[in-house]
């Protein structure tokens, strides 16, 4: 996999003094411990390594789509939480795309573009807690860029699959190399992307929301987003969301993302009972319901923190989880509304430096490629975000200008207290807090180590026709007890074709015992990588 030499796979127990990085893409990790191996913290290797995957990974993340981040310190109580999710643009409102004779919100179209936050966020972290300047934290990106890169399998089957998508833009010929599909293991390289990460570099923020890019975003959007909505800053530091689960904290993004899933759904498990077998059909049945009864209620209650129906604290009250705990049937699949459809085009990564500073960190094109629009010739591809507004007037998601959609990135840092334990997150639109909800509890509750608990099969919940029974698809190698007792308890079950690569890839660094970094087998480019504080750097 051409990695550093230097460089080793996290997957047994490492010192204290360790820098980790686990990505969706062994370049990205390598760059980003040896980054933290110069000098930099663990939020310098995590904006390198978004910055490596923006340029090897496009079809999940790049910085033309938003970010979430929350970087845990060792005098620190609590994360420091950023979002940096961009808002609507100023030029269209939900009247107007309803009088254009729509009932929902078309997702490849130019109005689901939102501005993009990505860039704004790679400022605010660096300025905060980076320790590197910009031009050292994005040289591994513009490297690859400028000099190449073998196409992995995964990306060589995203641009097969979205080439009518993608084909007319103008960013499209470095994608497709005398235009046709890269071949897996192909060298490409992506020259107009460096252009803009240098301009990024040289120019600050104005590199990106001023110039070319700016102009191609104005243009792609059709109107929607005017150039003065690209001058408003898009990050903003905010109170985490946390809650006590299984002896722990977990803090993740509040509204307007569905991070808050995360810890209800466990707390609510929590309440069900006592469980401890992973493949006692009790424990996956009360996890399943658990997730169900509150992905009831998700598309009601997450908006723009300004628009939101319920306050953040209140999602994970514990009084409002037992209360929803109590809705759940033990010996049977309860029916709940279903949730919209939301496809992810996602990286999740987490790095952890010797200092002991962890980053929760995510990032997001939404569907695939996003919108299939790029901003000009800049390499940039636009998010469609957008998508996640509703065109329901009066709804507190609906679309408006300079408001933050719904959000399905959605990140967790534990603490145990007060000390940075669990740096846990993944990819998969609606299915992230479904995979994240099973590998805590795996975990926590299972015992498994993190190496286990990636390896252990998982299911994912479908969306549900508001009145529907409970549709599971699971990954075969669970044993037949295990769906033989979900099965008697009421559920579909539908068994998916082996490791399921959509299903993740999660990335685990865990900080107790002992520091492990684990990535996830499902995508053959994960990978978890470490090296030690004192090892020389390129």
């Amino acid at each position: 996999m051409n990695r550093d030499p230097r460089a080793i796979l996290a997957t047994g127990p490492l010192e204290p003094d360790h820098h980790v990085a686990v990505s969706p893409h062994h370049l990205a990790s390598s760059a980003a411990v040896e980054i933290m191996a110069s000098g930099g913290t663990a939020v310098d290797g995590a904006v390198c390594a978004n910055a490596v995957l923006s340029v090897v990974a496009p079809e999940t993340c790049g910085p033309g789509g938003d970010l979430f981040a929350l970087v845990h310190a060792p005098e620190m109580r609590a994360p420091a939480a950023l979002n940096s999710s961009g808002r609507a643009g100023s030029g269209v409102t939900a009247a107007d795309i309803r009088a254009a004779g729509h009932t929902d919100l078309p997702p490849r179209g130019p109005w689901a573009i939102t501005v993009p936050g990505a860039v704004d966020g790679w400022f605010a972290l660096l300025d905060r807690f980076g320790r590197l300047a910009i031009d050292a934290v994005l040289a591994p990106a513009i490297e690859l860029a400028e000099n190449g890169f073998a196409v992995s399998a995964e990306l060589a089957d995203a641009l097969e699959r979205l080439r009518p998508v993608l084909a007319g833009q103008a960013s499209a010929g470095e994608l497709y190399p005398s235009g046709r599909i890269p071949l897996p293991g192909e060298v490409i390289r992506r020259p107009a992307l460096a252009s803009t990460l240098r301009a990024i570099v040289s120019e600050g923020r104005a590199g990106f929301y001023e110039g070319p890019v700016a102009d191609g975003i104005v243009d792609a959007a059709q109107g929607a987003i005017r150039p003065d909505d690209l001058q408003v800053v898009q990050s903003e530091w905010i109170d985490p969301l946390g809650a006590d689960v299984f002896g722990r904290r977990v803090w993740t993004i509040p509204p307007n993302s569905q991070g808050y899933m995360v810890p209800a759904t466990l707390a609510i498990f929590e309440r069900l009972g006592s469980f401890d077998d992973p493949a006692d059909p009790a424990f996956q049945h009360a996890l399943i319901e658990a997730y169900r009864v509150v992905a009831a209620e998700r598309d009601q209650v997450v908006a723009d923190p300004a628009t939101a129906p319920v306050a953040a604290d209140d999602l994970v009250d514990p009084e409002r989880l037992s209360a929803l705990a109590e809705l759940v049937a033990l010996d049977r699949a309860g029916v709940y509304e279903g949730l919209r459809d939301a496809p992810g085009g996602t990286a999740y990564l987490c790095t952890r430096d010797a200092a002991g500073m962890g980053v929760s960190y995510i990032q997001s094109n939404f569907m695939g490629i996003g919108s299939g629009r790029s901003a000009g010739a800049t390499g940039v591809w636009l998010h469609n975000r957008g998508a996640g507004f509703t065109l329901i007037p009066g709804h507190p998601n609906e679309y408006a200008p300079g408001r933050r959609p719904l959000h399905t990135l959605s990140p967790t840092l534990w603490t145990d207290r007060g000390r940075l334990a669990l740096l846990l997150g993944t990819r998969g639109g609606h299915y992230q807090p479904q995979l994240l909800a099973q590998i805590a509890a795996d975990l926590h509750v299972g015992g498994l180590c993190p190496d286990d608990s990636q390896a252990f099969p998982r299911w994912v919940v479908h969306d549900l026709a508001p009145g529907s029974t409970s549709r599971v698809e699971y990954e075969p190698r669970f044993p037949r007890r295990t769906i033989a007792g979900l099965s008697e308890r009421g559920h579909e079950l539908v068994p998916a074709e082996g490791w399921m690569t959509g299903w993740g890839p999660v990335s685990i660094i865990r900080i107790e015992d002992d520091l492990r970094g684990s990535a996830d087998p499902r995508v053959s480019t994960a990978a978890a990588v470490s090296r030690p504080a004192g090892a020389p750097s390129r």
